[in-house]
């Protein structure tokens, strides 16, 4: 009997443990501004950051006045729906950009042509900027 209490409270101990560590990195799945796409949130930002002020579907010029600045580095880069037939949406390309001590965005970079694009469609927070990956 004493055995089976000890198993119980270790497992419970187990499980709370790695719930807390499952939550830093979590990253859930919200709807843009206008309800046409879906996006991700990696993390939870601070009450009080601008992070936290961010929504999908954003746009570039938005986010910077938002921010009050322009990204600390940025670098763009073809996703694999550059390679589909006929694919005339808006990401084709991506765009990552890195604020310090805030985070990563993600922007569609525009279609095959260069056209479109500037939509916000990934937000990581990681204010060590690790999630920066040029």
């Amino acid at each position: 009997m004493k055995l089976r209490g000890i198993g119980a409270a270790l497992a419970l101990a187990v499980g709370v443990a790695g719930t807390a560590a499952a939550n830093d990195g979590q990253t859930r799945e919200v709807p843009s501004q206008d309800g046409s796409f879906t996006g991700e949130i990696v993390g939870t930002p601070a009450e009080d950051s601008k992070f936290a002020q961010l929504q999908i579907g954003m746009s570039m010029q938005d986010v910077q006045e938002l921010m009050d600045r322009a990204p600390d580095r940025f670098h763009t880069y073809e996703s694999g729906k550059r390679w589909i037939p006929f694919y005339f949406g808006n990401d084709a390309t991506r765009l990552q950009a890195l604020f310090r001590g805030e985070g990563c965005l993600i922007f569609t970079g525009g279609n095959v042509w260069g056209g479109a694009g500037g939509d916000l469609i990934k937000i990581e927070v990681d204010p060590s900027g690790a999630c920066y990956q040029p």
